[in-house]
């Protein structure tokens, strides 16, 4: 590694000394080896990189792009947000810019700037499912849950096998106190796959808050059976417990 910072380094200084050196170049080359740092995961050695890059040639919008992200990774939200509004005034027709910067302000709690990112990456790329889950989060987060809810509804009938979709529409009817339609969406999971686990668990969640306890023992005792050892284990076996309880105290009130 501190071979090749040498020569980055001298590559650097060749430059400066030398300015019959090809500059866009140069700094692609220090580009495409700050790429393979961030897909290696070496974020903070790849920002090295970038910016070396972007010292030799500031209007490489890769460069701004690759940084931008690295950032992100890094939890550096405000740089990530800085160097990815640079490319994208260099590259503005860049779907994946506007979809990094989505995220970027949504993760800094930003959710309005976050929905216009979204918005502008899926008009250049209107098949970018993440980012249409994430547009229906961020407007979740604004408590704009209609407009979440058909957004999740749009790419269930667009892509019927995508389960992260319905996933998050459950979740969202559930948080909204609509268990029934929330419990129908999990169904619809499970005949798309009946090994999807969070569905069990999920329904027999629904059932439980509807107070239709039979049912819902039933579907916690199918999530246990596949997920043993799950985090959610110790609240549901809690939950089966109390359910017991509840139906024995009945039984034995309804004898007296």
């Amino acid at each position: 590694m501190a071979i090749k910072v040498c020569q980055t380094k001298k590559n650097i200084s060749d430059f400066c000394t030398n300015p019959i050196l090809d500059k866009p170049a140069l700094a692609y080359e220090l580009c495409v080896k700050a790429d393979a740092l961030r897909l290696a995961s070496l974020y903070q050695e790849a920002v090295s990189k970038y910016l070396n890059a972007i010292l030799i040639d500031r209007n490489n919008p890769e460069s701004y792009y690759g940084l931008g992200v690295c950032y992100k990774h890094l939890n550096n939200l405000d740089k990530a947000i800085c160097a990815l509004e640079k490319a994208k005034k260099l590259k503005e027709f860049d779907s994946n810019i506007y979809y990094e910067l989505g995220i970027c302000y949504l993760l800094s709690n930003q959710s309005c700037c976050a929905i216009k990112n979204f918005v502008k990456s899926l008009k250049l790329n209107p098949n970018n499912l993440n980012a249409q889950i994430q547009l229906a989060i961020a407007h979740e987060i604004v408590e704009e849950n209609d407009m979440a809810l058909m957004i999740y509804q749009k790419i269930i009938e667009t892509n019927p096998g995508y389960l992260k979709a319905y996933n998050h529409k459950s979740a969202l009817l559930m948080s909204m106190g609509d268990y029934t339609q929330a419990s129908l969406i999990f169904h619809k999971t499970l005949k798309l796959n009946p090994n999807y686990n969070k569905a069990y668990l999920g329904i027999g969640i629904c059932f439980d808050k509807m107070g239709k306890n039979a049912d819902a023992q039933r579907y916690y005792k199918k999530f246990l059976i596949q997920k043993p050892h799950s985090q959610h284990a110790s609240f549901v076996k809690s939950r089966l417990e109390h359910l017991k309880t509840k139906a024995g105290n009945k039984n034995f009130l309804s004898i007296v």
